[in-house]
């Protein structure tokens, strides 16, 4: 296999530190340490148990606990030739089986053993023995082969999966050093991204593939307050963290300091300037990036690094999402697929070694959302992002919004059609118009219209919760009689905002 490979790039350099029987610590998960060789043996106790009793399922469900055995488990499963489709064990039961049952997983591991879903096979890895560190029988797989699959919101109130294989992971890698951003032994890195989202990806695996060591979030604990104490605490060197995130840090400001940290990455959502700026008085030592990239584009695809003394460029207050990844190309193109001009809106497409090979079972959707282009005189499948943005004259990408009924909760992507389906389903009929709206804590909420006179929001609120994952749910409920028209017959969606607001 080529130096870019999955097996060179991802897998042998984590046995190379394993192997190395450092007292390295790789974790500290709820303030305990595990070195790597610890985390190897956890590694090479769940790959035994897949040997033994997972060897023909390729696809292995993964409940996402806050151990070290959640994360062990990635490994031993990509060790072993297979794809982790994580599950978010707090997410309404019947999600988890709709998505198992697309999958058609046969086998889920759950360290913490409480996870039951009929006629499927739960792994209790919580209970397994350690077993001593062995990679000697390591073979290669096909590039080709899936790493995971990420369950993202759909519209049609199914969740649709993005498939991301092995070759994807690697060029991700190698595009994500690329950028200049370098690590060691001695770097101490913040992971506080849900394993359902794929910025956790890069979170835990970047730091590992240098021997660093990864600080996470207990399930339980309130994820801004516990972050603060990391930061202060162990002076965290590295970390990526949305922007709702320091919203909620931002009246702790004053007594955030934390002159250790060497980067941060904004991402997940757009990067308002004047809360970014704030925020690097907290950090004053840090470089400051804003990466920006769809689940479809394996984790990132473009970045920008904000030069605070130069001066920040933004549009509409929002930072640049900066130029193309190595590897990546980025065009913006009007509702016809022609490329436009520097300086002229419309939709981002991006194309590159990292893009999915598309949507688990989904073929209505992949044609609906990746096209052929001839770039550069090559025919290119590029992907349609449905971000808002232009180029301007120095070749930096700037972010204007999104173009199609799609929203971004806790860097989560939220099809509000989704919410929608499921309340129109429960109103049997009644007309539900979800819409995003901007919170007292300046985070986006979602707000839901229901064509009705006033009734019981709690019964509505109730069945929404039975059905979709804690963060779609809307944070305000409103009745309206009867639903405002447009000049071209549709629902008037703004004037519907004016009415939440």
């Amino acid at each position: 296999m080529g130096t870019m490979s999955f097996r060179n790039l991802i897998i042998n350099p984590i046995v190379e530190f394993i192997e190395s029987e450092s007292q390295q610590h790789a974790f500290c998960i709820d303030n305990r340490f595990f070195t790597y060789k610890q985390f190897g043996e956890v590694i090479s106790k769940i790959r035994n148990k897949i040997k033994a009793t997972a060897s023909g399922q390729q696809y292995i469900g993964l409940i996402t606990n806050d151990d070290i055995e959640t994360y062990a488990s990635i490994f031993a499963i990509w060790m072993e030739g297979k794809a982790y489709i994580p599950l978010h064990g707090l997410q309404p039961v019947s999600r988890s089986l709709e998505i198992i049952s697309q999958v058609n997983l046969g086998v889920v591991f759950d360290s913490a053993g409480k996870a039951n879903f009929k006629g499927v096979s739960v792994v209790n890895t919580g209970t397994l023995e350690n077993a001593p560190n062995n990679f000697s029988d390591l073979i290669d797989f096909s590039e080709n082969e899936l790493a995971y699959i990420l369950f993202t919101s759909g519209t049609t109130g199914k969740p649709k999966g993005v498939a991301i294989n092995r070759n994807n992971i690697a060029s991700f890698v190698a595009s994500f050093w690329a950028t200049g951003i370098v690590l060691d032994e001695q770097d101490k890195c913040l992971q506080c991204f849900d394993l359902t989202f794929d910025v956790s990806v890069q979170s835990y695996l970047i730091p590992l593939l240098k021997g660093a060591c990864v600080y996470t979030i207990p399930t339980e604990k309130i994820k801004y307050s516990y972050v603060f104490t990391l930061l202060e605490d162990h002076q965290l060197t590295f970390g990526s963290m949305a922007p709702s995130m320091l919203r909620f840090l931002k009246p702790y400001f004053d007594e955030i300091r934390v002159p250790s940290m060497k980067y941060c990455i904004l991402t997940a959502e757009a990067s308002p300037m004047d809360l970014i700026a704030a925020w690097h008085h907290c950090i004053p030592n840090a470089e400051v990036y804003d990466f920006y990239g769809p689940t479809e584009g394996t984790i990132y695809c473009t970045y920008y690094k904000v030069d605070f003394e130069k001066g920040i460029k933004s549009y509409n207050g929002l930072l640049s999402i900066g130029k193309p990844m190595d590897g990546f190309e980025a065009v913006i193109v009007d509702d016809h697929n022609r490329v436009l001009e520097k300086g002229q809106k419309g939709e981002l497409c991006i194309a590159g070694k990292q893009l999915t090979p598309g949507y688990w079972k989904n073929e209505e959707k992949n044609s609906e959302s990746f096209f052929q282009l001839n770039y550069n005189n090559i025919a290119t499948r590029f992907y349609h992002t449905g971000d808002l943005c232009y180029i301007d004259v120095e070749g930096d990408l700037m972010y204007s919004g999104r173009i199609d009924n799609q929203a971004k909760i806790q860097g989560y992507r939220v099809e509000l059609g989704e919410i929608e389906g499921h309340a129109r389903s429960f109103l049997e009929g009644k007309n539900a118009i979800a819409i995003p709206f901007i919170g007292a804590s300046g985070n986006t909420e979602i707000g839901l219209i229901i064509e009705s006179p006033d009734m019981d929001r709690l019964t509505v609120d109730n069945y929404l919760r039975l059905k979709l994952p804690p963060y779609m749910i809307p944070t305000t409920y409103k009745f309206i009689t009867e639903f405002p028209i447009n000049t071209s017959g549709k629902i008037d969606r703004n004037k519907l905002k004016d009415a939440l607001l």
